[in-house]
């Protein structure tokens, strides 16, 4: 039997109305944006937009649709994340529709309709997903049930940096479009690149763009240099998470993917892991209805729909709150050249010896992706700062890899072949409270791993190795800390979400700072839809 869901999407400036098919076919996809004259979206005006247009654009899609209000058999709404005012009009115009026409009503999650529909548009089974927007910047893939977030922004967003340079240095909103066309005539200027393990932090490069602006830098030599060095981290830590999945498909989703840049060098990224790269079309990628009515497909198949009272609006609705139990999970495994041992997102790590002894060379190839001015720093002085790190490790009797030989010029360290297994392949209760042990030994001489991953420590000989410093760096800060611990934690969720939180409150037993727990907990907070 075929269903029919009319969606309504208002999380933030744009409302629409869609509906869909249990088929997956479009019937119809209406909508309105708020262009605001000045500053950024007001919770309140943004409000009074939707409840004057909503009304307006559920008659409208019927209309297209050529179908009529007793054709409809599910009610779908964004149930958050988004702004509070704005969430609030929609779950109110979505419950007086379902009590007045006695139909089914669903609230759905924002961020999965946007996966979810990008799939139905290009066939992608099972992706890591970049999706970027004005309020949301993650890395998405399926694992353990749930979509888990391997990787987010730790502070604003990358669509709401770009509109918040454009509203500082007079170019207007959006400031994508604008900083998008005025960087085709720029040239790079060096501007902080911020990735922290699996996380970014666009912050601070906002505000150095807007103090090159400010000293009379050319505004396309700015805007050039933002728009790279934002994508360049995106689209890192987007192969850092393919890297570690080991799937075979990337997709693009959300407003930011208008930006033809991004586009290429994310396709650049898949194609260089030998990864199949998928984007929706256009209307799909921005806020829409038609994501909102599938998801309330998807989500009343498996099940049913919700009671009136759950269908209370919540404004910080986590992406890997959500049970989903409709995916595939298995995976064409991406293959390897024999002289491979792992592609990295960092590098390559290939077979080699030294004076007769086992050894592997990591190999910091190149990024197609990134202009060399970006590329040859980060190569560079991540080569540099990891074979320190390596040494200084050991002084505080944590055991990595013996160092045999830097080559600045290529941008390689040769290292000590471990034989072992990774650690996610035989994690338990006594490996994760040794990894605490092992992790605050790292941190009391504020060396910031930057990766702890379980694919980044092995059990060889019954001892743990800490491997991969590439994104490792010193630090005092607890804050640095506190990020390398919750870098472990959302790789935990990766390997079994039912098991992540135990293993987890048994490294941090194993750590032995209760404190830092505050400050993890203050990280966790952050990067999502608050403004």
């Amino acid at each position: 039997m075929i269903l029919i869901s009319l969606g309504i999407e208002g999380t933030a400036e744009k409302t629409g109305v869609g509906i869909v098919d249990s088929d997956g076919n479009i019937l119809a996809m209406v909508g309105k944006q708020l262009f605001p004259e000045e500053g950024g979206i007001h919770p309140r005006i943004a409000a009074e937009h939707h409840a004057e247009w909503i009304p307006k654009l559920i008659p409208q899609a019927l209309e297209d649709s050529g179908l009529s209000y007793d054709d409809i058999d599910l009610i779908s709404f964004s149930q958050g994340p988004g702004l509070g005012p704005a969430l609030r009009i929609v779950a109110t115009s979505a419950r007086s529709l379902a009590l007045s026409l006695k139909k089914p009503i669903i609230g759905v999650n924002h961020c999965i309709g946007h996966v979810e529909v990008g799939k139905l548009d290009t066939g992608a089974v099972n992706p890591v997903s970049l999706y970027v927007s004005g309020g949301n910047s993650q890395v998405i893939a399926y694992e353990s049930g749930r979509y888990r977030i391997f990787g987010e922004t730790l502070d604003i967003a990358v669509g709401n940096c770009l509109d918040h340079f454009g509203r500082e240095t007079g170019l207007g909103h959006p400031g994508g479009p604008v900083i998008e066309k005025l960087a085709k005539q720029g040239s790079y200027v060096d501007l902080p690149y911020v990735v922290k393990g699996m996380d970014f932090s666009f912050s601070g490069l906002l505000s150095a763009a807007i103090r090159e602006v400010q000293k009379g830098t050319p505004m396309e030599d700015v805007c050039f240099s933002l728009q790279e060095t934002a994508f360049s981290m995106l689209v890192e830590v987007t192969e850092r998470a393919l890297s570690h999945t080991q799937k075979d498909e990337v997709m693009l989703c959300g407003g930011v993917s208008a930006n033809s840049r991004l586009r290429e060098m994310l396709r650049t990224m898949s194609e260089e892991h030998g990864a199949k790269f998928y984007m929706p079309e256009m209307k799909l990628c921005g806020d829409n209805g038609v994501m909102i009515a599938w998801l309330g497909l998807l989500m009343c198949r498996q099940f049913g729909p919700m009671d009136l009272s759950q269908t209370g609006i919540i404004q910080r609705f986590r992406t890997d709150e959500v049970d989903i139990p409709w995916i595939d999970n298995s995976k064409t495994y991406l293959k390897l050249s024999d002289d491979l041992i792992a592609k990295g997102a960092e590098s390559n790590i290939v077979k080699s010896t030294y004076l007769g002894e086992r050894a592997v060379i990591k190999d910091r190839i190149p990024k197609g992706y990134r202009i060399a001015e970006i590329d040859d720093k980060i190569r560079r002085a991540r080569a540099k700062e990891e074979a320190k790190l390596l040494s200084d490790a050991k002084r505080v009797g944590v055991r990595t890899p013996v160092l045999y030989d830097v080559d600045l010029n290529r941008k390689a360290i040769t290292m000590e072949e471990i034989d072992g297994v990774m650690v996610k392949e035989v994690i338990n209760d006594d490996l994760a409270f040794r990894m605490g042990e092992e992790i605050s030994k790292l941190h009391s001489a504020d060396i910031i791993h930057g990766d702890i991953t379980t694919s980044n420590i092995m059990l060889a000989d019954g001892d743990l190795v800490f491997i991969d410093f590439g994104l490792g760096r010193y630090s005092q800060l607890r804050e640095d800390k506190a990020v390398d611990l919750l870098v472990l934690k959302k790789s935990l969720q990766s390997i079994d979400y039912g098991l992540a939180l135990k293993y987890f409150d048994l490294v941090l037993e194993g750590y032995g700072d209760e404190s830092i727990v505050n400050v993890i907990k203050d990280i966790e907070s952050r990067g999502r839809y608050t403004h």
